[in-house]
């Protein structure tokens, strides 16, 4: 990605309803050569979508809780791997190190709801051993921009 691209890609993850001709000025191209920019850096999965950012509160779902969960060592993953991905409230799903096998990001509307997805939802996969649920008081700071890497030189 060269300095151009990453000017693109910055200003994007700021604005993704940023306009051709706004992203040319900040290129330095014209909008036809920024447009296949543009496309060039989704064919290579530079930018894998385009999204809007809602605020968790107005969309109904202000309860931000992270789930740790350790698996049996002899069962397989795949199942609560699939289910994590198909469940909404799930944000993000990492394999973890240390004592734990997973670390789930959840957004659920109250506590009620949330003991019920982890008691039904998680808790009740195949090849869960157990479970430790953290709640976030605040969040003074939640983001989806990624630190552009600098420029590579050419």
């Amino acid at each position: 990605m060269d300095e151009i691209d990453r000017n693109l890609v910055v200003a994007l993850q700021e604005n993704g309803a940023a306009g051709l001709a706004e992203l040319s000025k900040v290129a330095g191209l014209s909008v036809s050569a920024t447009a296949e920019r543009v496309k060039r850096l989704e064919e290579r999965h530079v930018i894998r979508g385009w999204r809007i950012d809602l605020d968790p509160v107005a969309a109904g779902c202000p309860l931000l809780a992270f789930v740790f969960v350790a698996m049996h060592p002899s069962d397989g993953d795949a199942g609560f791997v699939a289910t994590m991905k198909q469940r909404e409230a799930v944000l993000e799903c990492h394999t973890v190190t240390g004592a734990w096998c997973y670390l789930l990001k959840l957004r659920l509307p109250d506590i009620a709801t949330l003991e019920s997805f982890v008691s039904e939802v998680v808790r009740g996969q195949a090849g869960v051993a157990r479970t430790e649920t953290i709640l976030a008081l605040a969040s003074p700071k939640e983001t989806a921009i990624l630190p552009v890497a600098e420029a590579e030189e050419e």
